[in-house]
């Protein structure tokens, strides 16, 4: 690609090059037309001649003597990975400087701890499924429930707990203290277009589970999307008889994560934490009606005006077209 100042872009030089050596103009004339000198003419005539492409060369050397050697490049992309240490930490380790194992970790994409699954040190792999409904996500969050006025995060400590003391219609706790109880919200996101189907429950049961997912199965299919495989953890729930029949009689493939191992479920982990900080705990709800009637609206915003970053900046619905047989 030419410079923002070049003289003749590639489209131009190619025609540079065909009027001198196709067509036999005089480089001069060649060169007064498009204002050149004639050695830019002559060279990129004589380029066409031999064959080569009208673009630019690259601008890097053919031999590096001052290279880092690769045996130090390995080691310190190594050390990184094991020791999870700093430029700063690795130089002394390394007998070089720590720009110089700053430029290395960044060419390696491990110049943050952030690109380093802290389980097992080794580098983050993502992955994503090449159309909706390859893959889905499910997933439960537990919150709790928010007393009658306000809950401490908003009216703060004391007057939270007269809040809860207040409320009716408690759950019965053996503790002197009244419970709120907790809501769980049941997501079924979808791996390539991110689009998500939640619904908020008072439990976490392998029944109230599966009838999620065949709302969510019905959602995904009136949009023409055909849901192929679900991956969930290995909650009670997901490995009930209940939940493998179910899945069987629509045709989704069941997959479970490792044991201890959220990282694998993480888009739908990460979608839970947007959900706590876009809506669950966003601003002050007088009462848990209130916010569990928000919950519809805020994934309607979510997947249709929300930009995500996954999806090129465009709300995960974007990514719902030309999905196979919808037009057909």
């Amino acid at each position: 690609m030419s410079h923002a100042n070049a003289a003749l872009t590639p489209r131009h030089r190619l025609k540079v090059a065909q009027l001198v050596v196709d067509e036999s103009w005089p480089i001069s004339e060649v060169a007064a037309r498009f204002q050149v000198s004639w050695p830019t003419v002559k060279r990129w005539a004589e380029r066409y001649r031999t064959g080569q492409p009208m673009t630019d060369r690259s601008s890097r050397p053919h031999n590096s003597p001052n290279r880092t050697a690769p045996d130090v490049v390995k080691r310190c992309v190594s050390l990184r990975l094991r020791l999870r240490e700093g430029p700063v930490q690795l130089a002394p380790r390394l007998g070089i400087a720590p720009s110089t194992v700053h430029r290395i970790l960044t060419t390696a994409r491990l110049n943050r701890l952030s690109h380093v699954d802290r389980a097992t040190g080794q580098p983050v792999r993502r992955y994503e499924h090449d159309h909706p409904g390859s893959l889905v996500h499910v997933d439960v969050k537990k919150i709790g429930n928010i007393p009658n006025g306000g809950g401490w995060r908003f009216a703060g400590r004391q007057q939270g707990e007269k809040n809860r003391a207040a409320t009716p219609d408690k759950p019965k706790s053996k503790w002197h203290n009244p419970k709120m109880g907790h809501a769980f919200i049941h997501s079924v996101i979808d791996d390539y277009s991110r689009v998500v189907y939640s619904e908020i429950h008072d439990d976490e049961t392998a029944l109230t589970a599966t009838a999620v997912l065949i709302r969510a199965h019905d959602r995904f299919a009136d949009r023409g999307v055909t849901v192929e495989r679900v991956l969930s953890d290995n909650g009670s729930a997901y490995k009930s008889r209940l939940w493998h029949q179910t899945c069987a009689q629509l045709g989704i493939t069941v997959k479970k994560t490792r044991p201890y191992r959220p990282q694998t479920n993480g888009k739908i982990e990460r979608f839970h934490r947007t959900l706590a900080d876009g809506w669950a705990y966003a601003r002050c709800y007088t009462s848990e009606t209130e916010r569990r009637d928000a919950l519809e609206g805020w994934v309607h915003y979510y997947n249709q005006h929300r930009p995500h970053t996954a999806c090129d900046n465009q709300p995960p619905f974007s990514r719902l077209i030309n999905v196979p047989g919808q037009y057909s």
